[in-house]
């Protein structure tokens, strides 16, 4: 391996350094990302549950806050819980945006190493490719393992640029897949716990002492 790396010359530094940072990057995201850490099950039925027995006070929305990018959406709405519905989904719809932007933390990155990785392959290539034809300027084509150096770094340049370049890709594009549909979780789960706790309101005004 040290000798590949050797013979593909300094370009293969950086080619090198993309991939792991590529690799903590996917390592990150899936262990971030995990569904039930997310946007955890029953989470609406239990502030359901905790308004209908009247437990839910400042404590338990600031514990719902702090436990999952779920939990932060919906305690933004109950925070004005006692305003409009339309308020409500203001304050959801605002928190829900930076939950979504730390959703997509580090995705920028993977993809900009998805982008650059084969140019820097290419730039190796053209570099190799200067070498060969140099020694060809200067010693001609009568011995050819004259230019193997070259042609090797040419070659194992845009092989390793491209070897980073599309698992990268392609995680980039699976998150990003991901992400938006924990966003669409998300935005059904706020939509429900705001027809619930408006619902709750309107029943206790209706059959409420008169």
């Amino acid at each position: 391996m040290l000798e590949l790396i050797k013979t593909g010359g300094l370009l293969m530094w950086p080619i090198i350094l993309c991939s792991i940072i590529a690799m903590a990057i996917v390592a990150e995201r899936f262990w971030s990302l995990r569904e039930r850490k997310i946007v955890p099950k029953n989470l609406v039925a239990k502030v359901w549950q905790w308004q209908k027995v009247g437990h839910l006070d400042g404590k338990r929305i600031q514990n719902l806050h702090n436990s999952s990018p779920l939990g932060m959406v919906l305690a933004a709405g109950l925070v004005n819980r006692n305003h409009s519905r339309e308020i409500m989904k203001e304050s959801i719809e605002e928190t829900g945006r930076h939950v979504a932007h730390d959703l997509e933390r580090f995705l920028n990155t993977l993809g900009t190493i998805a982008s650059i990785s084969p140019l820097l392959g290419l730039l190796g290539t053209v570099i190799g490719m200067i070498k060969v034809f140099t020694v060809i300027t200067a010693q001609g084509v009568g011995d050819p393992s004259i230019l193997s150096e070259g042609i090797s770094e040419a070659l194992l340049t845009t092989a390793a640029g491209l070897s980073v370049a599309i698992p990268s890709l392609m995680f980039h594009r699976y998150f990003r897949g991901k992400i938006d549909s924990l966003i669409i979780i998300m935005e059904q789960e706020a939509l429900k716990m705001v027809e619930v706790m408006h619902g709750i309101r309107e029943n206790e005004n209706e059959t409420g002492p008169k």
